[in-house]
């Protein structure tokens, strides 16, 4: 009665459970619990099925496959950053383990990569392993271009001056804007009210 003169509801006894739980008894052992506690259930510790073995992958996607007697340089643009290994060869270009046209579909794309070896007038001569990361396909092509470059020059500095005014070594550092607070986008702005 003091209880309920002061305002406050009596409080709810604790509940014990009736139903039965789904799981069947011979997964659960209970465990003997203190005094004025529920019962918990124990799960008993079942064996999982011994998943087969994956095989080891011969290279990872991103990492190209080293050459032998290979010049190396490091191309980037935008977000992308390309590893090129170059070998003289008979001119196969290969892009994350894959053929340049595979990876590269669009021929704008296989133009843009082709392009250092067009102005040295080497096409056809080298061989290129490049691993790309980051971006998407238009800035990786560009970041391959620009190993690819840079690579050219390691291997045969006669090529400099071509590449230099064809502006192949000069890394483009053109990036997104970032987002700037109290706009939609970068420049975005909100709708004008009048009112």
């Amino acid at each position: 009665m003091a209880e309920a003169k002061s305002g406050r509801r009596p409080q709810a006894k604790e509940k014990v459970a009736t139903k039965s739980t789904a799981v069947p008894k011979t997964a659960v052992k209970e465990k003997a619990a203190p005094s004025g506690q529920r019962p918990q259930a124990k799960e008993k510790a079942v064996p999982k099925p011994v998943a087969a073995a994956k095989p080891a992958q011969a290279a990872v996607k991103d990492k190209p496959s080293k050459m032998a007697n290979a010049t190396y340089a490091t191309g980037k643009r935008k977000s992308s950053v390309a590893r090129v290994y170059l070998a003289l060869g008979k001119g196969d270009v290969a892009v994350n383990g894959r053929k340049m046209a595979d990876y590269f579909k669009r021929k704008v794309l296989q133009l843009i990569v082709e392009q250092p070896f067009v102005v040295g007038g080497v096409l056809g001569r080298y061989d290129v392993r490049a691993g790309v990361v980051g971006g998407g396909l238009s800035g990786q092509a560009g970041a391959v271009r620009h190993g690819i470059s840079k690579a050219l020059i390691l291997a045969d500095p006669v090529l400099r001056p071509m590449l230099k005014k064809a502006g192949f070594l000069t890394r483009d550092s053109r990036v997104v804007e970032r987002k700037h607070f109290g706009h939609h986008k970068a420049r975005r702005s909100t709708q004008f009210s009048k009112r």
